[in-house]
């Protein structure tokens, strides 16, 4: 059980690597726009490369840019040339449910060798064809589902089920986290990984009675320095 750092910022990265609390990295193109990634795709690769050197031998997992078949293989196969640990991360399916993703992710994790992230996912059912076409690693949107009024704890936990039933060697990540509460939680569910943003990931370490604390500590440690 572990925790992916979402970010595509390097210093965020190189930060979180430094303490030794995260396994991995997670970028999308919705990311790398926030966190300011420009220059078309030979910007898109010097973040990349940067944070896969960084974070190595851990996996960073890099998102196709389009869902045209032959495009999501191409670009596949050359994400997977700018580092060993690169993960390539494919859509269940394209935006009108195109299921030939599906076909993609077969043919990189059994005919190219390249580990897959199918990304975008919101329940069990999906998790697990994904995993029988192969995958690597089965992503559910845990924060999305439950704002759709599910708790995706079962979804989590149905799947784990069915993974460990079957012999199927896909990990678990559950993403899109919206509280704090979902990391341990979801991790308790049965997920590998849960992916965190920099925000949420200090929220899981600073603690107010902590601070509390803290201070109490240093104050009675000058009393004692001035006796």
């Amino acid at each position: 059980m572990a925790i992916f750092l979402d970010s595509g910022d390097p210093k965020q990265v190189k930060r979180f690597m430094k303490m030794g609390i995260i396994r991995g990295v997670t970028t999308n193109p919705t990311i790398l726009r926030k966190d300011g990634c420009a220059g078309g795709m030979e910007g898109l690769k010097k973040i990349e490369v940067e944070i896969a050197g960084l974070i190595h031998p851990c996996p960073l997992s890099v998102e196709v840019t389009s869902n045209d078949k032959k495009k999501m293989l191409d670009q596949a196969i050359e994400f997977s040339r700018w580092a060993e640990n690169i993960v390539v991360k494919i859509p269940v399916h394209g935006p009108e449910g195109e299921i030939e993703n599906v076909e993609v992710i077969h043919a990189l994790e059994t005919k190219h060798d390249i580990r897959v992230n199918v990304t975008a996912m919101m329940n069990a059912q999906q998790g697990l064809l994904a995993a029988l076409a192969g995958a690597t690693y089965v992503s559910i949107f845990g924060g999305r589902v439950n704002d759709m009024g599910y708790n995706c704890v079962e979804e989590i936990g149905k799947l784990r089920d069915l993974l460990d039933d079957f012999d199927l060697k896909a990990k678990i990540i559950a993403g899109s986290t919206r509280e704090i509460l979902n990391v341990v939680e979801w991790l308790d569910a049965g997920a590998h990984f849960v992916t965190v943003v920099p925000r949420l990931l200090e929220g899981m370490l600073v603690h107010p009675y902590t601070k509390e604390t803290v201070r109490m500590f240093l104050s009675d440690a000058r009393e004692l320095k001035s006796r």
